[in-house]
């Protein structure tokens, strides 16, 4: 192993620990933190090899220009989805230790060989092992893939959904029994423009990586609406309409 490789296995290491321990960094320590993007998907990329499944599929992060100003990176960002962390609707997941405490609606498209397949209605809780996650930077938080934590998915929407005009369509965000202002709106031109451009953008993402979309993964295209705060013990629903609904809930 070169030194650059053990510096991003070092990297890899530190991030992936405070991940399974639900523990906080400050930053990667100034040794193995990486300067680049580049950098940063060569520490994610040593997620793979630690899950004990074939990888389900990726993210997309800060896919709107409020979310790229929030944590201060100048375009989205890809994550890995581990199929470990993944969910069906109306599961529960441990959210505890979720330092965010957000929770976003998302169209995400399953792949077929050389285009889509289905879209599902998807909610994705995401989280970061940085203290001050909008601080850090892109290659930072690429690294820490793309503030990936837990993601739900819903029931393929039915047959006939490619004629909806996914930019003009509406998706709601609630808390069960929680405050009106956890009520949120949004549509899906919040993601890139169209979710379709999020998906393609994703494709050009890992084509530049000389990385592969495989048939049967799952991408997920960022969230159509303001995150939903959420508390242990909530129960968030995600309704799109024509599209479908999906639900999961936050265990202490």
């Amino acid at each position: 192993m070169t030194t650059s490789e053990e510096r991003l296995q070092a990297a890899s290491d530190v991030l992936w620990d405070h991940w399974q321990r639900g523990a906080r960094i400050g930053a990667l320590p100034e040794a193995v933190r990486p300067a680049t993007r580049e950098a940063g998907y060569g520490i994610q990329a040593l997620l793979e090899p630690r899950s004990a499944f074939p990888l389900f599929g990726w993210k997309i992060a800060a896919t709107s220009q409020a979310g790229q100003a929030h944590i201060a990176v100048d375009g989205p960002l890809a994550g890995r989805l581990l199929r470990e962390r993944v969910r069906e609707t109306g599961d529960r997941i441990p959210f505890g230790r979720n330092h965010m405490r957000v929770a976003e609606a998302e169209f995400a498209f399953r792949m077929a060989a050389d285009l889509v397949a289905t879209l599902h209605p998807a909610i994705e809780v995401p989280d970061s092992r940085y203290e001050d996650f909008t601080t850090v930077g892109a290659a930072q938080l690429i690294a820490d893939n793309a503030c990936a934590d837990y993601f739900v998915l819903g029931p393929a929407a039915p047959a006939g959904w490619r004629s909806i005009d996914l930019a003009r369509h509406r998706v709601s965000g609630r808390i069960a029994e929680g405050p009106p202002d956890e009520h949120r709106q949004g549509v899906g031109a919040n993601v890139l423009g169209d979710p379709r451009e999020a998906l393609a953008w994703l494709v050009n993402e890992l084509s530049r990586l000389n990385l592969p979309l495989l048939a049967g993964q799952v991408v997920t295209t960022g969230t159509c609406l303001v995150p939903l705060a959420a508390e242990p013990g909530d129960h968030v629903v995600a309704d799109f309409g024509a599209i479908g609904t999906v639900d999961v809930w936050l265990n202490e």
